[in-house]
């Protein structure tokens, strides 16, 4: 009777912090993904007034990265010193004024620099927020809390694509380009939010008005009962962390990952563009919708994993069949079957992200304390690589042979051997209890 008494506690637990934390966060990333990957969109027009070849933009907004990754182990490593609130509304305000400076730009060089400050202003939010949430969610959990988060950022591609289409119409509007309004307007929510997050979020369960001490107390006791038995945890220095075999093993998962994840939504735009030659708002929608399924996949991918207690499948079958299917599109598009290619490639997108979720329940499983802090944002700037590397290739591949072909068949063929990793890499599954009895053990550790 005790373990019916006690397990609804734990359940009410978890359901009051994702009602809480999540649909906030999710906001949060959805600004920041705007504010990363709306140039994709902005190089409709951009690109000619400033005169941008496809080799100088994927320069630009590769260059984000460059900072990004330099920065990435220092931010997260501060936000454990000084808390998530602090840190993470730091985080914003700072990068929704540089945001909102692009708009200002007229050269290439201005382009370059305003990027790469861009880049140092938002290191460490994606990693601080997996850490943050890990801090807060049984492992168990973890897969689809993860999902509910990385929703924020395809929504930022299904909605953020089309308001920046919208946004481009203001052309002309009290003599300012509408990529520039776009720039200026998509900022400022940033700043906003980075305020409200002193006032919102709590550094941690203790510091939660809105837990009772008894469901505090659950969740901090058995987050740190399953953190007592991980690899590397808080006692162990964040250096170790950094050349620990696991850890560079999911980097270079997550790097081959992110080359469907960055690459295909830095250029999203413009291959549909090519594709369908429709106006900068019906590309808009329809670059879109690839990113709407994705957050379909996501959710149940993470949500299946954490029900079965199995990670290898749900990790790297996605990634590999998001790869075939990529390289399909391309072959398909160059038979003339445009609509099939663009099917393919929404279906490649969807089953890309949908991997997400589970990679990063797999990594918190092996980490936690400092030590996950260092090796969540080494994971993530490994990926980051991709997001200075393939923009200006990608560029570079498209002025030579005028045509993104090769291009995405190079981000196909990293997915299938990021997939086959991803089937060596995650933990057997767990023990075949069944879930309740899973989650009663959870609740009275």
């Amino acid at each position: 009777m005790a373990h019916q008494a006690e397990r609804p506690q734990g359940a009410n637990t978890i359901r009051r912090i994702s009602l809480r934390l999540l649909p906030f966060l999710m906001l949060c990333y959805l600004v920041a993904y705007v504010d990363r990957s709306n140039i994709a969109v902005a190089a409709l027009s951009m690109n000619q007034d400033l005169g941008l070849t496809a080799a100088m933009y994927g320069l630009g907004a590769g260059l984000f990265y460059v900072t990004y990754i330099l920065c990435e182990v220092p931010s997260n490593l501060a936000l454990a010193r000084f808390g998530a609130k602090r840190w993470i509304a730091r985080i914003m305000i700072s990068w929704g004024i540089i945001a909102s400076c692009v708009s200002l730009i007229h050269s290439a060089n201005q382009l370059y620099g305003v990027r790469l400050l861009l880049g140092a202003a938002e290191a460490g939010f994606t990693p601080g927020i997996i850490y943050y949430l890990s801090c807060w969610y049984p492992k168990r959990e973890r897969g689809r809390a993860l999902s509910f988060f990385y929703i924020g950022a395809t929504l930022a591609s299904v909605i953020g694509m089309p308001m920046s289409g919208l946004l481009l119409g203001m052309n002309g509007v009290m003599d300012f380009a509408g990529w520039r309004w776009m720039f200026l307007l998509e900022g400022i929510p940033a700043v906003i939010l980075g305020f409200v997050v002193l006032a919102y979020l709590p550094d941690s369960p203790k510091q939660a008005r809105w837990l009772g001490a008894d469901e505090a107390t659950w969740l901090t006791e058995t987050i740190a009962t399953e953190n007592a038995s991980l690899p590397l945890k808080h006692d162990h220095h964040w250096a170790k962390a950094l050349t620990n075999p696991k850890v560079l093993l999911l980097a270079l998962f997550w790097l081959l990952q992110a080359f469907g994840t960055i690459g295909v939504t830095l250029f999203m735009p413009l291959i549909v563009k090519g594709l369908s030659g429709q106006s900068n708002l019906a590309v808009s929608l329809l670059s879109a919708l690839p990113f709407l399924l994705a957050c379909v996949l996501m959710y149940w991918n993470g949500r299946h994993s954490d029900k079965t207690g199995e990670r290898a499948l749900h990790l790297g079958l996605p990634l590999a069949a998001a790869g075939v299917l990529m390289a399909a599109a391309v072959f398909a598009a160059q038979g003339g079957l445009l609509l099939p290619a663009y099917v393919l490639l929404v279906s490649a997108v969807g089953l890309n992200w949908a991997s997400t979720p589970v990679f990063w329940a797999v990594t918190t499983e092996h980490v936690s304390g400092v030590a996950a802090a260092a090796s969540i944002a080494l994971i993530n700037a490994t990926a980051n690589i991709a997001g200075l590397a393939l923009p200006p290739l990608i560029g570079r591949i498209k002025d030579v042979t005028n045509s993104y072909d090769y291009g995405v068949l190079m981000i196909a063929a990293a997915l299938v051997i990021g997939g086959v990793l991803g089937l060596r890499l995650a933990p057997p599954r767990d023990d075949g209890q069944p879930r309740a009895a899973k989650d009663s053990l959870a609740v009275n550790s």
